[in-house]
């Protein structure tokens, strides 16, 4: 009699564990929770991270070391016109950091005085290979170097050498009907006196020799003016 009774209890409690509603059971998120694949490792791009921070931080270094080194340069002291020598005293010696720019080493100048500016070169520039040439159109054969001694009013205002610019002829009061022209439409400035002392009028150009004598003849007769070309040169 007691082995029938236990039989009956232990079917009872099987048949509960297999119902949904049982407390044996599984059932809610925990009977649908999915297995999670293992994360995948990407060491590839961990190298590549790895490899941009140490890059960057050689190339930081490089620019440091490379900062201190100090090189010689050439730098321009005077404005020169696009053709006009470059003569040693518009030149003095730089020290600056060695950027891997092609400047002219302070121990070329001697070579750098037989060249010509190609393009303007201001005061303050570094000079590198490409502003100088061989060569001068503007003060070459067929060009002839002026000196003109011009009044207040007949040389504008801040003339620098190298600067380019007209040279006109204005007629004087004994001119009657005469009327200005233009002589030379481009003319490169030599050189300019200095305003402080008393041949402040004094201009020297550079013109071509086929009109050269006619600038000569007017400006004898003070009737000679200049006029800047802006963004000339």
């Amino acid at each position: 009699m007691r082995i029938s009774e236990k039989s009956d209890r232990d079917d009872r409690a099987s048949a509960n564990a297999e119902r949904p509603g049982s407390p044996g059971a599984l059932s809610g998120p925990a009977s649908r929770k999915l297995p999670v694949p293992p994360r995948e490792r990407k060491p590839a791009l961990a190298a590549l991270a790895l490899l941009l921070v140490l890059g960057g931080a050689l190339a930081t270094t490089l620019l440091v070391l490379r900062s201190g080194d100090r090189v010689s340069a050439i730098q321009i002291t005077q404005q020169i016109g696009p053709g006009q020598p470059i003569v040693p005293e518009a030149m003095e010696e730089v020290q600056i950091a060695d950027t891997g720019v092609g400047y002219v080493a302070w121990a070329h100048r001697q070579e750098v005085a037989t060249t010509f500016a190609r393009v303007t070169l201001l005061p303050g520039t570094l000079l590198t290979e490409q502003m100088v040439s061989r060569d001068s159109e503007q003060v070459g054969p067929g060009k002839v170097t002026l000196g003109l001694a011009l009044k207040a009013g007949q040389v504008p205002l801040g003339l620098q050498r190298g600067d380019h610019v007209q040279v006109l002829y204005v007629p004087g009061s004994g001119r009657g009907t005469a009327q200005g022209k233009v002589l030379a439409p481009s003319a490169l400035v030599e050189s300019v006196g200095d305003s402080d002392r008393s041949n402040s009028g004094l201009v020297s150009i550079v013109v071509d020799a086929t009109v050269s004598p006619t600038i000569a003849m007017y400006s004898s007769s003070g009737e000679i003016a200049l006029g800047k070309l802006a963004g000339a040169g």
